[in-house]
């Protein structure tokens, strides 16, 4: 499943005839409870500081995402994804929801509510492995 998750982020990065780059940030900027700017979502796809604003300038410029005002800081800006791009994402996304709501339309009460509790013990393992993974990266060793 972790795998096939970034080729649906390429499939999808195709059918809205976008780059994967770009896909992941409105996939991060749809998901995100808190506003993000720029940096903040260019730290979230650890991408520098100019490609980061190279990548938002372009979403702007093809009418994915919109700059904001930041809600609690007036000084700062966010990013949201504009109405049109949310609907052309759901769009893309709608075969592939389709055939979910198929494969869970099998399964029975009980299979369902394991396959629901399996997946909710698999997310909280993410999020904890997430939470415990130092803000910068480990410095590299040279091979012995």
């Amino acid at each position: 499943m972790l795998r096939i998750a970034g080729d649906t982020r390429a499939a999808l990065a195709r059918r809205l005839g976008i780059g994967a780059t770009d896909a992941a940030a409105i996939e991060h900027l749809v998901a995100s409870t808190e506003p993000l700017g720029p940096v903040e979502l260019g730290n979230r796809l650890g991408i520098r500081s100019a490609s980061a604003t190279s990548l938002v300038d372009r979403l702007v410029q093809a009418g994915h995402v919109a700059r904001a005002p930041h809600p609690r800081d007036r000084r700062r800006l966010c990013l949201q994804v504009t109405d049109h791009a949310a609907e052309q994402v759901v769009e893309a996304l709608r075969p592939m929801l389709v055939g979910v709501e198929r494969a869970v339309g099998r399964l029975s009460p009980e299979q369902a509510a394991a396959t629901a509790a399996f997946l909710r013990e698999m997310a909280e393992v993410m999020r904890e492995y997430i939470d415990a993974t130092p803000a910068e990266p480990a410095q590299r060793r040279a091979p012995r």
